[in-house]
Order: C-alpha cells, then structure tokens, then sequence
C-alpha cells in the first residue's frame, strides 16, 4: 500500500504519541502505514520538516516513454519560444503516434519538473549612469473621432534611472525609428553611450554571428551622428532589455488607461509628453533599493554626451530616382510630381514619417505630405508649364479639377470668359495662375480680389497688381534704420567758389603756362 505523500504535524504527534505507549517501530509502521525509516525519521524530530516534500509518484505506465519525451524537449530547445510544445502537445502525439495509455497528469508533472530544472535564472544587473539606453515599440488603442485604432508607440528609456520617453507613430518603418530617437535625444538633451534594440529589419538589416549585425545604413548614420554604440540583444532574448519591455507594459497600463480620446496623433504625442514627464516624480523599487527617477535622471545626463550642434535629418534616402512622363517620381508604392523642368531627370527622394521630400541640384525642388497607402499624389503649381500649352486640360485634368481654389478665383474666370469668350477666357484665367509658380496664393488673392472690387476685370491688371504687391513686400521686409542705430557722421563740403577757376584761365602765371 502506498503511503500518505505529506507528514501533518498531527501525524507527527500521533506516532510519537504511539511511541510513548510503548509501541514498536514496527508496530507503528504498521498501523500508520508508513515505512519503518520514515518512523525512526519522525521520533527523531519534534515536527515536520518546515517545507513538507512530496513524495515522487510512481509512474509505471509513463517509464517506457520518458526517452521520446526527452527528446521532444531537448529539440525544442533549438526551436522558436513560441513553437515549442506543451504539456499537452506532447501528450496528444505520445497518443496518437506511440499509442501511449496513460493519464495526462504524468506528462504534465514530468514536463514541470524538467522545465524547472532547465529554466535560465539571472543575475541582477545595474547599469552606470549615462551610459545605456533601450529602444522597442508597443502599441495601445486609441479613439479618434473616425473610431477606435491601435497606435504603434516608440519606447526610449534609461537603463539607470528608467526615466521613459514615448511617441506614438502611424507606423514602425526606419524613418519612424530615426524620428523617435532624434525627438527622445532631443527630449532629454543628452545621448547615451549605447542604445539597445531587439532585431528589427528596420534597424538590423542582417543578423550575423554572435550579436554582430549588419546595420540599416541610415540607422548607421544616425548612430555616427549621435557618437552611440548601436547594440542588439540576442534573438529571442527580450529579457536582456528589460526596462524598454517594462516600460511597454507601463504605458499600456498607466498611460493609456482608460483608452485615451484625442484628435489626432499630434494630440495624442502631447498626452504622452507630459505623463513622460510626470513619471519622473515616481519612486522605483529595485534590488539595489528604491529610488525616485529624477533623482538618477540628473545623473543620467551629467554622465551623458551632449547634443551635436547640428540635428541629424531623419528620414530614408532614395537616390537616383527616375521622373515619368508624367512629371512623378515613386516612393513606398505611391507616386509624387515635382515641376516640369526635372521630367525624365534622376532625383532623390527623402522619407520622413509625414512628408516627402524631393531633392535636384542640390535644393528641394518638391514637399509633399506622406501619402497612406498606394496613391499619386500632385502638386497642380507644378504642372502650370504644361498647362500654358495645354490650357484646354484646366477642365478636363483632375489636377486642375480638383484644384481647391479661393471663390475669387472662379468668379475671376467667369467674368474673363464673359468678356473674351470661353477660349480666351480661359487662356487669361491660366496667365494668372501662373503667377502661383512664383507668387503665394495669398498673394494673387490679394490682388484678384482687389481688382473685382474696383470692377478692374482685367488679367494684366491682376498681373500688374501682384507685382506691386510683391513690391512693397519686399520694401518691408528690408531693414530700416531705427533711432537708436549708430550712422555714419555728416560731412559738410564748403561749395567751391567758380571765379577762383575764372582767374587762372585769365593768369597764366597762375596757371603755370608760360607765355612765347
């Protein structure tokens, strides 16, 4: 008969009570079926042991298996962590493939037991001052006025003090990641020695031997910008950037709890700003103790490099890019225009997380807002060249179709139709539009608008007036002497007295011509 698993100490007092009467070890063995070395064991102590042990089940169903069970978790090992099977995996195949007839709960204990044995312990670690920082996205939901979304969220914490900086990104490409981390340098004012990722593709382009890896050029760039030792984390190891993945859990615990409701990302980056800021009052617990964030903070950025004078630009660089017929140039599968003059030219295209920017002869000749998705996008001011020999396609282009134009503008064209006919109407009205290639809209409002109150409906009068207006612009824009600005002395030059000259045309003497 087996015996009971855990000794009380009710049991314990019962058998040395047994004793006491007299009894035999044997005898107590007997009657309290337990073995006689568990007997000696008992008189031999006031009471249990203060952690009871269970003794091991016996499994004989189970035995003949344990090799294939082995097995199974000496290749998981090598497996992906989240392809690696369970207690119940494992169960379910020793069934179906080995015909195994014994209870689940076996395999289950035997496979706790061995994964106890196995699990990587760790030795707590504390990192200098100014020296470490951690880098990793996570992702909350938040409501917008269009609804509910999941916003991707960039995490860059301080391994030392563990003060947070976060900001939210519609999406987790490399120019998101060289946003963030410029707007965290930036947030603290100080950069760290070394900066820990996992292995995005968009940071680690390849990953080699070891924690050696093949950096994305721009991520490269930024670190030799910045004077940081970029570092990754072994793959499948997490834990060795603890204070980013705890970081992660506190934003979507703390920070976006409950769901926040905001406008826009620019709103929501805002909200995550200043609860960055209000985590620096908050006391951490530690191994080494606690302590409040600020406290460590200010060392973190004594410790810490400085800022660079001049800002890293971050965005993905594209060049050599090839302009279309169609005046545009492609990026991150939609289409952007740039002016006439650069058609069938190469150009280069920088992506940032909201804009595009398009860049010839050394200048930015094109800046569009970040399309979302597979789109064109165009700029109708960069087809006005064409449009002056093709004026016929202001109505039927959708560039200029859709063009968003002031009211006065249509009115403007209404009244040169009018006057001239639809032809030479609408060849007037692209005159003036033309102007935008040089002028600002609100310019040549200004003066379309001026000139149909004064009734002037008059292309070249518009022309005219927005010239003018540029004019005067211009004439207050340049710098006028105040008061108080130093000038250059006054001269005054006495006016020469003529008849001194009259003279010594009449002496020669004077003249110093000598008479014959």
């Amino acid at each position: 008969m087996e015996g009971k698993d855990v000794l009380t100490v009710d049991d314990y007092g019962a058998i040395r009570r047994a004793r006491r009467d007299g009894k035999s070890i044997r005898q107590i063995a007997r009657e309290f079926n337990h073995s006689r070395n568990t007997v000696r064991k008992v008189l031999g102590q006031a009471e249990p042991d203060p952690i009871p042990q269970k003794r091991s089940r016996y499994a004989p169903q189970l035995g003949p298996f344990l090799p294939l069970i082995q097995q199974i978790l000496k290749d998981d090992e090598s497996a992906p962590p989240k392809q690696r099977h369970t207690a119940a995996q494992i169960y379910r195949r020793l069934c179906q493939e080995h015909q195994y007839q014994g209870s689940y709960s076996q395999i289950r204990r035997h496979v706790q037991a061995h994964r106890r044995n196995t699990t990587e312990t760790f030795v707590p670690l504390e990192h200098s001052a100014g020296h470490r920082m951690e880098a990793d996205f996570g992702h909350i939901h938040v409501d917008f006025p269009d609804g509910r979304r999941l916003v991707s969220f960039l995490v860059v914490v301080w391994a030392y003090s563990n003060a947070p900086f976060v900001m939210a990104m519609p999406f987790e490409r490399t120019e998101a990641i060289l946003e963030g981390l410029v707007a965290a340098f930036e947030f603290f004012g100080a950069v760290p020695k070394e900066l820990w990722w996992d292995n995005p593709k968009t940071v680690a382009k390849l990953i080699l031997q070891g924690r050696d890896r093949v950096c994305h050029p721009r991520y490269a760039a930024l670190a030799s910008h910045y004077i940081f030792s970029p570092k990754f984390c072994m793959p499948a190891r997490g834990n060795e950037k603890p204070d980013a993945e705890s970081t992660v859990k506190a934003v979507q615990k703390r920070f976006a709890t409950p769901v926040p409701q905001v406008a826009d990302l620019d709103e929501l980056n805002r909200l995550l700003r200043q609860r960055c800021e209000q985590e620096r009052d908050r006391e951490v617990r530690s191994l080494s103790g606690s302590f409040i964030i600020s406290d460590r903070l200010d060392q973190d950025l004594q410790a810490a490099a400085t800022l660079p004078a001049q800002r890293f630009d971050p965005c993905v660089i594209k060049p050599a890019m090839a302009v279309d017929k169609y005046q545009t140039v492609a990026f991150d599968g939609s289409r952007y225009s740039v002016p006439r003059e650069f058609a069938f030219q190469t150009v280069t295209v920088k992506g940032y997380v909201s804009k595009v920017s398009i860049v010839a002869k050394g200048r930015v000749i094109a800046t569009h807002k970040r399309a979302q998705g597979q789109q064109t996008i165009l700029e109708p001011v960069h087809f006005l060249a064409t449009l002056a020999r093709k004026p016929g396609a202001l109505d039927h282009a959708p560039v200029f179709r859709d063009w968003d134009l002031p009211a006065s503008f249509a009115v403007l064209r209404t009244e040169l139709e009018r006057i001239h006919g639809p032809t030479q109407g609408s060849r007037l009205i692209v005159k003036v539009l033309q102007l935008l290639a040089e002028h600002p809209l609100a310019r040549v409002k200004q003066a379309i608008d001026a000139c149909l109150e004064e009734d002037l409906k008059s292309a070249d009068v518009v022309i005219q007036r927005v010239h003018k207006l540029a004019g005067l612009e211009r004439a207050r824009a340049s710098p006028a002497l105040d008061d108080d600005a130093q000038v250059i002395p006054r001269v005054d030059v006495p006016i020469p007295n003529l008849s001194l000259f009259d003279q010594l045309l009449c002496d020669p003497i004077s003249s110093g011509v000598m008479s014959m």
